[in-house]
């Protein structure tokens, strides 16, 4: 390996694409392609980039399989931050066991880091904490060690462990500033974030305010009863009746929850399930039905009383209720919620997100670019969407400092 390729190569490990690119800008060989391939990625031209790292697996011959499948991870890191879901998972995969086979442990140990970074973006946090836990982060780089701490601390966050979420998040800085490079330490720094903003709200009768991670861990712990209407459910320590495809019953539960230890009037409760302005008997017929269905889905949890302007809810055991709200309501608030990233999205990546159809979520895009809270660029199959920019650090890319066919 030359000198110049050496040098590009620590460099880009350094955090120093610039510094790369002048060692190299001007070599096509293999090596030099995927050098600038990962230089331009961590400058923010994604699309160059994957050119670039295209022609240099096809640029390095049979027998260099390894370098092969170390382009395929930094192009699959490069569709991670771009929002690319439907990029090959099959092909990291394939990859990963390549760099295994061959002894790579680092670029291996990455490639699974990239894996379980998707699975968190998407939502299936059993299968990412399974995968995590065969990963061993010690042999690793300092930079990788971060990454990889982030991801604990994610999972974590979305688990509602929040001594968890910080421990890792303390290892992540101390390896972001062993490694040395500004954008990592930034990245570690917006993710601590989450500890200390608010992510919910606890709405009673008489109250509303916000609340931090270590708030909602220690109110779920607290044995109230909980209509969670950040997940839709309703839960005490760990019994959780979920009414998550049951919009009229979590509706019902809600207005209940907000209205204890009153009750809440029949009008009330029409407005609140039915958007009915003016009930007739046919409403309030509905209004019995339903809740009677759900008296028998809370059965465990709590019971429902009637009053004589309404109902009441009961909790069994004496418990308190509270109704714990997201931060922040309104229409399409899990689409802005992922937009809030920094990132630009697909609408197909969207969707795979959200578990919900394309057509579904493109309309909720076009709904919200008409209310100026998302901008798009690009057209057709290439357009991408994102939220307004506000302050804050952009998620950084974390490519394999290791060259490429060394």
């Amino acid at each position: 390996m030359d000198s110049l390729i050496t040098a590009a190569a620590r460099a880009l490990a350094a955090g120093d694409p610039i510094g790369a690119l002048n060692r190299v800008a001007l070599r096509d060989d293999a090596p030099a392609l995927a050098l600038r391939g990962i230089a331009m990625a961590q400058l923010g031209d994604l699309d160059r980039a994957k050119a670039l790292l295209r022609r240099a697996a096809r640029a390095f011959g049979p027998r260099e399989a390894v370098a092969r499948a170390r382009c395929v991870v930094a192009e699959a890191e490069i569709a991670l931050v771009s929002r690319d879901l439907a990029w090959p998972a099959k092909a990291l995969d394939a990859a990963r066991a390549t760099l295994e086979a061959q002894g790579d442990r680092v670029n291996a140990a990455h490639a699974r880091n990239l894996e379980i970074r998707r699975l968190l973006l998407i939502g299936r946090l059993d299968e990412a904490e399974r995968r995590l836990a065969s990963l061993d982060p010690a042999p690793l780089p300092a930079a990788w060690r971060a990454a990889q701490e982030l991801v604990v601390a994610g999972i974590a966050i979305r688990r509602l462990r929040t001594k968890t979420a910080r421990a890792a998040l303390a290892r992540a800085e101390r390896a972001a500033r062993e490694a040395k490079i500004p954008a990592l330490a930034a990245e570690v720094a917006s993710a601590s974030l989450a500890l200390t903003a608010p992510v919910a709200r606890l709405v009673a009768r008489d109250e509303d305010r916000p609340l931090r991670l270590d708030e909602v861990e220690a109110l779920l712990a607290s044995g109230a009863l909980v209509v969670d209407a950040c997940r839709h459910v309703v839960r005490r320590g760990d019994r959780t009746v979920s009414l998550a495809t049951r919009p009229v019953l979590f509706a019902l539960a809600r207005a209940l929850g907000e209205g204890w230890p009153g009750d809440v009037p029949r009008g009330t409760l029409l407005a609140r399930a039915f958007r009915a302005k003016h009930a007739d008997e046919s409403h309030r017929a509905r209004l019995r039905v339903e809740i009677g269905r759900l008296r028998a889905a809370l059965r465990p949890l709590a019971d429902i009383g009637a009053t004589k302007e309404g109902f009441a809810l009961a909790p069994r055991g004496g418990r308190r209720v509270v109704v714990l709200a997201p931060p922040v309501e309104a229409p399409h608030a899990a689409l802005l919620a992922f937009l809030a990233d920094g990132e630009s999205w697909s609408s197909s990546a969207l969707a795979i997100a959200l578990s919900a159809s394309a057509r579904t979520v493109q309309r909720a895009l076009e709904q919200l670019a008409a209310a100026g809270k998302v901008q798009s660029f690009g057209r057709g199959r290439a357009r991408r969407w994102m939220a307004p920019p506000v302050p804050g650090f952009p998620t950084i890319l974390l490519l394999p400092g290791p060259l490429p066919g060394g």
